[in-house]
């Protein structure tokens, strides 16, 4: 079995860990699975041998023998179901962890970027300044109702799980705003996964990536 992602040949955040092949590669770690990577260019993304794969012309992907998928919570459930380490054996704690995956995607990161992307890119927008406070709310309500789950726990759902891997990966993009510090429990919760081994070397895969030289190619 070879596993082969795909990733950005020069990644938009230079390598600090919020491209989605950072949740892929996470998630290979924590369950020990060899894995290649195959950069590719924003031209490429575009091309046709990659829209094969990805319709939507996007990364990562993930080829697995006859198998390609994209969509990193579909990928990351994918490794879960198949190897140890990242959903309970119990079928019940395994169907709660799933939906934190779930919520994650659908709950917490639709806000969450519609705010940072406002904060990065819309400053000279007119109503900026009346629309930011807004989408920060939002997010505000979202953390805020997550933290109150959370509680003193270290986890989501007693163990570390696939559903803790999305959501401090969705999570993270918030780091750079603020916002993630006004909620101290849940910066406390992304600490946590960022120091685990296996994020750590996947960030640093990536982050290596995006430090190679133009001369080294890239």
């Amino acid at each position: 079995m070879t596993i082969t992602i795909t990733a950005f040949e020069r990644s938009p955040d230079g390598g600090k860990g919020l491209a989605r092949d950072t949740r892929v590669r996470w998630a290979l770690e924590e369950a020990q699975l060899p894995y290649e990577v195959r950069l590719v260019s924003f031209e490429a993304m575009k091309a046709p041998a990659h829209l094969a794969i990805h319709p939507f012309g996007q990364i990562p992907t993930c080829e697995e023998d006859d198998l390609a998928l994209f969509e990193t919570g579909a990928i990351v459930l994918h490794i879960a179901e198949r190897h140890a380490g990242l959903l309970p054996a119990d079928a019940n704690a395994r169907a709660r962890a799933i939906t934190w995956m779930f919520a994650a995607v659908n709950t917490l990161e639709p806000p969450i970027l519609e705010f940072t992307m406002a904060w990065l890119f819309e400053r000279d927008k007119p109503r900026y300044e009346e629309r930011l406070p807004m989408l920060k709310a939002r997010v505000r309500t979202r953390l805020e109702q997550l933290a109150a789950r959370l509680g003193e726990a270290d986890w989501l759902d007693g163990a570390f799980s696939a559903g803790d891997l999305m959501m401090v990966s969705v999570l993270l993009r918030l780091r750079a705003t603020g916002v993630l510090d006004e909620v101290p429990r849940l910066a406390a919760y992304v600490a946590r996964g960022e120091a685990r081994p296996a994020y750590r070397r996947a960030f640093a895969a990536q982050l290596a990536v995006n430090k190679r030289s133009p001369e080294a190619g890239a």
